[in-house]
């Protein structure tokens, strides 16, 4: 398989989305770093790799939509689907949801 051909994340295992995950996030710790910027200042705000799994799942849905921003209602649906799709991430999914009709 060619580097432009890949797997979309939807149909990859849980632990395979996870390392990516949590390989961008390390990536982004060292940009940071190399920029100079503290680690205290700024590692509790970034995204756990759970939740940053959800992003890029919830990303790769709009992606596949035309990249349409969705309505409230079908974002509800894509995240409860995601949920569905790997169990192991409901708590994350609901807290999001949680998050973002709170805000």
């Amino acid at each position: 398989m060619s580097l432009d051909q890949h797997l979309p994340r939807g149909r990859a295992s849980l632990e395979v989305l996870r390392a990516e995950a949590g390989d961008e996030l390390a990536t982004i710790v060292q940009e940071r770093l190399l920029a100079g910027e503290d680690p205290w200042d700024f590692m509790e705000e970034l995204p756990t790799v759970d939740e940053l799994v959800v992003y890029l799942l919830r990303a790769d849905n709009i992606a596949a939509d035309g990249g349409r921003k969705p309505s409230p209602a079908r974002d509800y649906r894509v995240m409860r689907q995601i949920a569905l799709e790997h169990p192991a991430l409901t708590r994350t999914v609901w807290r999001l949801i949680g998050e973002h009709t709170a805000a």
